[in-house]
């Protein structure tokens, strides 16, 4: 769900997984951002809880425009118009009232986290789940942020993908539009902290450290005081270790490591086929070829839609990118090997800000296709990969 997690984050990886990116033109140089306002405020959930919420709108919007909600466990960041207009240049370009949040227990949130909290017991009036969150914001959104169109398209990458599919398993009216890109599926087949079953150690007790340890993001070097990561698992022995030495039981993710070491009903029903029985919003599913974290979702969360899309709503785009590759910087290259094209600058341009366009504004191109492989036409004649 994030990259390497003990790497110190700057602000450009948090606005990666949250869906932003920072995005640069040919030249390198920073996009000419349009102007925004920002509002800062706290939306009350059913439950009396507020979630804090960064709302940035056009300063001089011709017409009503649609709301596009991001939601992230990793922090808004300071409210900064600049910042989101630069690191959103196609869809600010186009026309979108941006709306960015701390999910609930998450930095400024009030309540309380539960990592990748499941859906909720519906016969429990009193349940909440990330999904009645969504439906709440929106809600509040609708009455209260002027100049909007009555429709709302959630996106996210990673944590924040997972997060929009949540938010479409019961949607509110006015969603008309989700862009999953790399959201996890199934964390013990195939995504983040199993592959194909096998345990991630070190990204999977890192990453619970730095999530559960507090409100914000903690810094697992508190307690890997090694500059050598191996050789720190190394020294640490049984893995019983953990919580007799560390983390005293008080690590809700890691525990549940521990009791659950095989695919049982917990993994099970954390898993999304038993929620994904109906299409309710056009959904763009993204992959990446080579997406170290999430490539087994994107293709699953298709795969189940698929099976109900009786109305050719469910879509799905996979380019030669790595985890989040796709949204920032031109994607004509990974490490040492150029695709000769643009890839990610045209997955922006030519099929994520129309697709969103087309279903939030009745103004941009349909999809051309059910299911896409950006690169694949450059890929296949004279430009293909090489290492230099």
């Amino acid at each position: 769900m994030t990259p390497r997690p003990r790497l110190r984050r700057s602000l450009a990886p948090l606005l990666l997984v949250a869906g932003i990116a920072v995005v640069h033109t040919r030249a390198g140089q920073p996009a000419a951002p349009p102007s925004l306002s920002v509002t800062e405020t706290m939306i009350p959930m059913r439950d009396g809880e507020r979630l804090y919420t960064q709302v940035y709108a056009p300063t001089a919007a011709a017409a009503p425009l649609p709301i596009l909600l991001l939601r992230t466990p990793y922090g808004t960041g300071a409210a900064n118009p600049a910042r989101i207009a630069t690191a959103l240049p196609e869809l600010t370009a186009e026309g979108f009232i941006i709306v960015v949040q701390d999910i609930r227990g998450r930095f400024k949130s009030e309540g309380t986290f539960v990592m990748l909290r499941q859906p909720r017991d519906r016969t429990n009036a009193k349940a909440v789940d990330e999904s009645t969150d969504t439906y709440d914001t929106i809600d509040w959104m609708l009455a209260h942020v002027p100049g909007h169109n009555g429709r709302v398209g959630i996106a996210g990458t990673s944590y924040g993908a997972w997060l929009a599919v949540m938010g479409m398993l019961d949607p509110h009216p006015a969603l008309k539009a989700v862009v999953p890109q790399a959201s996890p599926a199934d964390m013990w087949i195939g995504d983040d902290f199993h592959h194909n079953g096998a345990f991630r150690l070190s990204y999977g007790l890192e990453y619970a450290y730095r999530m559960e340890s507090g409100k914000e993001i903690a810094n697992p070097a508190a307690i890997i005081d090694s500059y050598d990561t191996f050789d720190w698992y190394l020294k640490l022995g049984p893995l019983a270790n953990v919580n007799a030495k560390f983390f005293r039981e008080k690590i809700p993710t890691w525990n549940d490591f521990v009791i659950h070491p095989d695919y049982d009903a917990f993994w099970k029903r954390q898993a999304f086929a038993p929620w994904l029985t109906q299409v309710t919003v056009p959904t763009l599913n993204v992959a990446g070829w080579w997406d170290q974290e999430d490539f087994y979702g994107p293709l699953k969360i298709y795969e189940l839609l698929e099976k109900h899309d009786t109305s050719g709503q469910n879509f799905l785009v996979v380019g030669p990118w790595n985890h989040g590759g796709w949204s920032g910087g031109e994607g004509r290259k990974l490490g040492r090997i150029d695709f000769g094209s643009a890839t990610a600058a045209y997955y922006r341009q030519n099929v994520l800000t129309p697709f969103l366009a087309h279903y939030l504004k009745g103004t941009g191109k349909a999809p051309v296709s059910e299911a896409r492989l950006v690169g694949a036409k450059t890929m296949s004649t004279t430009a293909r990969p090489t290492l230099p």
